[in-house]
Formats: C-alpha cells, sequence, structure tokens
C-alpha cells in the first residue's frame, strides 16, 4: 500500500520532506511552511490545535504524524476512533525531549516509510549531520549562564527544564529559569510568570522567541524591565524549538548564539 501521510506538526512535515516522503504528504497544518516549495500543493487541514478533521477525513490518510506537546489528545482520539479497520490511519504518536531524541525520531520514520526508495539513505544521512552536530555542542565547552527564555507575552510564559527547547539550551549550559520540571504532559511545561518572582533578578540572559509569539525589537525595554540584570536578545524560535531535520542547523545556530553572548 502506498502511504498517504498527513503531517499535523511542522517539524514532522520538514522531516517527512527531507526523508523524501514529500510525494506522499497529502495534508498539513496551516504553520508547516518549511520547505515552501515542496508544500504548495499540499492540502491545509487547519492548524496544530484546531484540526479540521471532517476534511483530513475526506483526504484519506494511511499515517498521521503527531506530537504530545503540539496537538491535542482530544484530537487524536477522534482519529483513533475512526475505526481500526481498512482505510482507518495509523497514527504515530512522537515526543522528543532533548535534541539527542532526534536519532530515536528518525529511526521511528525509518520503521514506517524505510521500505520506499531512498528513504533509509536520507535517513541514515541525516542521523550522521546529527550526531556530528551533537558531538559538536557539548556543554562543558561553555561557560554556564541562567536564561529566561520567553514565548509568550500578556501572561509572560517560558519552558520548563523538561521540555525539549529547555534541553536544546542546556547543550550549550545555559540553564533555564525557574528551575522547574513540568512533567511529561500538560499546561505545566509552558508556565506563565507573574512578573515579580524574585528569580528574575538571577536571570543573565533573556531570550524573546519568533515563535509562538513574534516578539519583536519593540518588546526589548520590557523584557529589560522584567529583568534588569539580565541582556536580552531576539532569537529565531524555529532555529531552537524545532526538532527532526531543523536540529542540524539548529545545534549550529545555537553554539553561534552561545558564542557571541
Amino acid at each position: 500500500m502506498t502511504p498517504r501521510i498527513a503531517s499535523l506538526v511542522p517539524s514532522l512535515t520538514e522531516l517527512v520532506v527531507a526523508l523524501g516522503l514529500g510525494d506522499h504528504l497529502v495534508a498539513r497544518t496551516g504553520f508547516c511552511i518549511h520547505p515552501a516549495e515542496a508544500l504548495r500543493d499540499v492540502p491545509k487541514v487547519g492548524g496544530t490545535k484546531d484540526v479540521n478533521l471532517a476534511k483530513l477525513r475526506r483526504l484519506a490518510p494511511t499515517h498521521v504524524l503527531v506530537n504530545v506537546d503540539e496537538n491535542r489528545l482530544d484530537t487524536v482520539d477522534a482519529i483513533r476512533a475512526w475505526g481500526t479497520g481498512t482505510g482507518a490511519p495509523q497514527v504515530i504518536v512522537t515526543h522528543p525531549i532533548g535534541p539527542e531524541d532526534n536519532l530515536a525520531l528518525i529511526d521511528q520514520l525509518l520503521a514506517h516509510f524505510g521500505h520506499l526508495a531512498g528513504v533509509a539513505e536520507r535517513a541514515a544521512g541525516l542521523a550522521l549531520a546529527l550526531q556530528r552536530e551533537l558531538d559538536l555542542t557539548r556543554p562543558d565547552d561553555w561557560p554556564e549562564q541562567r536564561v529566561l527564555y520567553l514565548i509568550w507575552r500578556d501572561p509572560w510564559m517560558t519552558v520548563a527544564r523538561d521540555t525539549y527547547l529547555a534541553r536544546m539550551l542546556a547543550r550549550v549550559h545555559w540553564s533555564t529559569l525557574p528551575d522547574h520540571n513540568g512533567g511529561a504532559t500538560g499546561a505545566a511545561r509552558y508556565p506563565a510568570l507573574a512578573g515579580n518572582e524574585p528569580w528574575l533578578g538571577q536571570v543573565q540572559r533573556v531570550l524573546l522567541s519568533s515563535e509562538p509569539y513574534a516578539f519583536g525589537p519593540q518588546h526589548l525595554d520590557e523584557a529589560r524591565r522584567l529583568c534588569p540584570n539580565a541582556g536580552v536578545q531576539l532569537v529565531d524560535g524555529e532555529m531552537l524549538s524545532w526538532y527532526g531535520a531543523r536540529a542540524v542547523p539548529g545545534l549550529r545556530y545555537l553554539r553561534e548564539l552561545a558564542g557571541t553572548a
């Protein structure tokens, strides 16, 4: 059976194309924008949190790619409720929580699609490139910094230490504050701030992400008031938070950030 892949996660959509599976994509979210040329004619089925399930079902995917953090459990349950017989899609649940987990993620997709021409070769090349970047990005090579990574404002929101983002930053010895683990799932993984926490004065560097909130130069002073002892800079959220194929240039980007800090 020829696979018909629906990807409900931007990072996974990019990875699918990188593995040579772009021609098998039959659905994506509106946030799945890279690589643009390869996705131009792939139908959109809403967002990561508000999937148009009726449209998705009409597109008859054989495989649906989802992520624990980025998609809603009720969405996944609804897709699984379509049945278990012929024609029901296989839901592939992913949950990388650190850059090294991308190796297992590649293997996970390889287990489903590695029989298709060229996929195994592309997966091997991507895994080799990823391992090289991981080897070059070792925490012991960098001085420790206390970092606040902001993903939202009004209210301010950040990342717990057991998220992919925090573990990505830890590769250059950047320790995210607060010192808090959010658990395997749920809102606690992305805590909101009151803005008067005592530990804000300990932050050495504030990183304002380009996504999901589009921080810009107009927010720099506001962030400086939040953490008066910290340097503040805008960063490319896609480079730091997207996993899969993006982790290769993302780790290089992270080292460049740390080198100029």
